[in-house]
């Protein structure tokens, strides 16, 4: 696409895809609900002819039944568009607008501007402000956040991270954290990384995480986890006055490439309880990437809880495809929870079967259906299904 301005003439890349998608499903109200959304993606690149970058994505739904229903999320999206500057001056990346922010001490979708800083030698500089987006609230320009983070790379494999956020609502400080990454990785083979967030109001860790992963084959790799996490609320929320159980696991996973486009893992993790019985989780899964014809995966899980409520189930799902512009496949997703009451066990099934097709229109066209059964032992079964036709430009 080019686009010529009055003494000079620039070309503008623009990229990115158009999804159109309507579903429609059974809601608890037993109300038939079809809502449909527009998604797109919209990358344009170099529009001053000095690299000067957009990008956004959103929605606009709309349900055409007007059932009205609070399970229904038809509302309009604006999920990120900004514009972004790599080098505005040497070594300072720039974006204004609607963005993701992310540091260990914490993550806010943003209204504002972010700053990114390299020319420091090994270390660079972040800092961001603006408002904080919320869906769930309601968006309030009094609601502020703001932080940066200081990060350097060191002795080749070497990374480290030190980070600081902070959230306001209505001129109140709500959240004050603080962030420390650190990773390393031993000879191309034994990565150790720590993330630790710190609550500063509260003055307690509320997020931890300590693993390795020994990566040396090509083939295989283990990795093992430590985790602790303690819900972060609010100062000017009411959940922030009452006490809260801390979370902590324990996990081991086990990958292998056992082919071409051929996988498997094995997980196992236990979760530690403060007011409940501990639970051991084990999980195990094989799957096929497509490079012929055939692709699938078949997935199983069984938790067993002391306390007396236990889990097992499994995803298995096969596609073919058939030709060079059709491709199908089956789905199942079977859960069975077994809980003991008393003196007597309670078991619940529930399960999903499915069915989706491709049709491969173009190289930048596809045209997805999907139908499900869900049904369950404390409801009836009901069917919902997908039509969703994905452009790329």
């Amino acid at each position: 696409m080019a686009v010529w301005p009055a003494g000079r003439a620039l070309a503008v890349s623009v990229s990115g895809q158009a999804r159109t998608e309507v579903e429609w499903y059974d809601t608890g109200a037993k109300q038939t609900a079809v809502p449909g959304s527009e998604y797109l993606l919209l990358n344009m690149q170099d529009l001053d002819g000095n690299g000067l970058d957009f990008a956004g994505y959103g929605r606009l739904s709309y349900d055409f039944t007007q059932t009205k229903n609070d399970v229904l999320d038809t509302q309009s999206r604006l999920y990120y568009a900004y514009l972004e500057k790599k080098g505005l001056i040497d070594g300072l990346d720039v974006r204004l607008g609607r963005q993701f922010v992310a540091t260990t001490a914490g993550a806010s979708l943003m209204d504002g501007l972010y700053l990114d800083y390299k020319n420091l030698g090994p270390i660079g500089v972040k800092v961001f402000g603006g408002g904080d987006v919320s869906y769930y609230s309601g968006y309030n320009a009094q609601q502020l956040v703001d932080g940066m983070e200081v990060y350097g790379h060191f002795l080749d494999t070497l990374s480290l991270g030190v980070s600081y956020l902070q959230k306001w609502d209505h001129s109140r400080l709500a959240n004050e954290l603080f962030g420390l990454d650190a990773s390393y990785d031993f000879d191309h083979a034994l990565n150790v990384y720590n993330e630790t967030q710190f609550n500063y109001l509260n003055n307690t860790v509320s997020y931890f995480l300590t693993g390795v992963q020994y990566h040396k084959s090509s083939r295989w790799d283990l990795r093992t986890e430590y985790l602790y996490s303690l819900p972060v609320f609010s100062s000017s929320s009411i959940y922030s006055v009452f006490a809260v159980d801390e979370y902590k696991q324990l996990m081991a996973e086990f990958n292998y490439h056992i082919a071409l486009g051929l996988r498997s893992f094995a997980r196992y993790t236990h979760e530690f309880y403060k007011s409940t019985p501990d639970a051991d989780v084990y999980e195990a899964g094989i799957e096929k990437i497509r490079t012929d014809r055939f692709s699938g995966y078949l997935t199983g899980v069984w938790r067993i809880d002391k306390g007396g409520q236990n889990l097992r189930g499994f995803k298995v799902h096969a596609a073919y495809l058939f030709t060079n512009y059709l491709q199908g496949g089956v789905g199942a997703d079977v859960d069975v929870l077994q809980r003991w009451l008393d003196e007597n066990t309670d078991m619940t099934t529930t399960s999903d079967l499915w069915a989706d097709v491709t049709a491969y229109l173009s190289r930048k066209m596809t045209l997805e259906a999907k139908v499900e059964r869900v049904k369950s032992d404390l409801w009836n079964y009901y069917y919902r299904g997908r039509v969703r036709l994905n452009v790329r430009f």
